[in-house]
């Protein structure tokens, strides 16, 4: 791997990108420590030990949070954003209609997106304020106060930075951009997280089984990403214009996981915004708002292991069915089979073919589906069966996205070097 990673080093388009990714990958490192001004860092540090939630929330702005820096929201506003835009293409027709319109539609509906990130920003960074006034981190300061809106324009330009950051890397780097913000933050909290663990008391017995488990997860998601159904297809002898094809079978791959990372990242959001939404409220003055801001935090967090771990079992089933619907059209694939002369042998083309290949994407789905919240879980019931590893129970997310995203990014360099006639990485 490593010969085959100099090779495509020496390719002077591929460098150009890896250099291009790592690079704005540093401008992010360094942007996580520019801090709003006016911060009690001693304050700061108080509140994430004492506030489990923050820690979880914490892991999308790679410690831009747990800094109070300019990035402190992370990218958490995009992906709700681009969750509320792909639920209202269901909802509203126009947007549906827009959406299969090919590249201009995907172009216009990035752009709503982008312009719905802005006020989400502004809400989530005016919310994490009241939160840091209310704990003594930053001063007092009235809403239409230059102050207090300076620091909501510094949050949300923040936001605004890291999409257009992940926005260049998918465009002129590798991967996809917001996937390698999120594995970049993940990989730059892995010492902070491991850190106090190991060298705690009994920290190698405790340790251990986390490693373990740490490795059959990255050997089963590699296991699962790589697998996938191989439907035949069999195509008649046709004529493209003088040339006489002949009849050939041809294989249509399905994966078993056709959303990839993108359902766990959209389950821990929408699993993380009703807490996060109600941890700004616990301090409130009026005492009903207090009560069931209070409620939301301690029932529908990771405070409480099974409620908690529970929802994030059905959200990621959920999300991965969800998304895989917009990956993949049985009716749009059925129809490109009829009018090219393809056929599934054993099925009439047209809408059993669509039929057939709904049930088939159907079952490999729930497979996938079911192992990536499984091991998105299993993290939870290791923090609860062995004491003083609850700094990990986001471990198994982690574990999913960074090797996820190592996975896709070496298959797009994969193919970019066999386009070379170059020796892969993948064997």
């Amino acid at each position: 791997m490593i010969e085959s990673l100099v090779t495509a080093f020496r390719a002077p388009d591929i460098r150009r990108k890896i250099l291009f990714t790592l690079g704005i990958l540093l401008i992010f490192r360094v942007l996580t420590n520019v801090p709003v001004p006016n911060v009690d860092q001693e304050r700061l540090s108080q509140l994430f030990e004492t506030n489990q939630l923050l820690g979880l929330l914490d892991l999308f702005s790679g410690g831009g949070l747990a800094t109070a820096s300019i990035i402190g929201m992370g990218v958490n506003p995009y992906i709700n954003s681009s969750i509320i835009m792909q639920l209202m293409q269901g909802v509203i027709p126009s947007l549906g209609e827009l959406a299969r319109e090919g590249e201009y539609g995907r172009n216009r509906i990035n752009q709503y997106t982008r312009l719905l990130t802005v006020p989400l920003a502004f809400a989530q960074g005016y919310g994490f304020s009241v939160l840091l006034e209310a704990n003594g981190v930053i001063p007092q300061a009235e809403l239409f106060s230059f102050q207090k809106l300076a620091l909501l324009v510094s949050f949300t330009a923040g936001t605004i930075l890291l999409m257009w950051l992940g926005e260049l890397i998918s465009e002129r780097g590798l991967g996809n951009g917001i996937s390698f913000i999120i594995f970049a933050g993940i990989v730059g909290r892995i010492p902070d997280q491991a850190g106090p663990i190991i060298t705690g008391p009994d920290g190698l017995v405790r340790i251990i089984p986390f490693a373990i488990i740490a490795i059959v997860v990255i050997a089963g998601v590699v296991f699962i990403n790589e697998g996938q159904r191989r439907i035949p297809v069999q195509y008649a002898s046709r004529v493209r214009g003088r040339r006489m094809l002949q009849a050939q079978t041809q294989y249509l791959p399905l994966k078993v996981t056709m959303a990839g990372v993108i359902p766990i990242i959209f389950a821990i959001s929408i699993l993380l915004f009703p807490a996060q939404i109600a941890q700004y409220f616990t301090a409130s003055d009026i005492g009903w708002v207090q009560a069931a801001a209070t409620w939301v935090v301690n029932n529908l967090s990771a405070n409480n292991v099974l409620v908690y771990g529970v929802l994030y079992f059905v959200l990621v089933v959920f999300f991965t069915y969800f998304y895989t619907a917009f990956q993949f059209r049985p009716d749009q694939t059925a129809d490109y089979l009829r009018k090219n002369g393809g056929f599934i042998p054993g099925i009439r083309p047209g809408r059993p073919t669509e039929e057939f290949l709904s049930r088939v994407t159907s079952r490999i789905t729930l497979g996938g589906a079911t192992f990536l919240a499984s091991i998105a879980v299993l993290p939870l019931i290791v923090s609860v069966a062995i004491p003083g590893t609850e700094a990990l129970q986001l471990g198994g997310t982690s574990i999913l996205i960074v090797v996820s995203v190592v996975v896709e990014t070496m298959k797009q360099l994969e193919a970019q070097m066999l386009m070379r006639h170059y020796e892969g990485f993948i064997r």
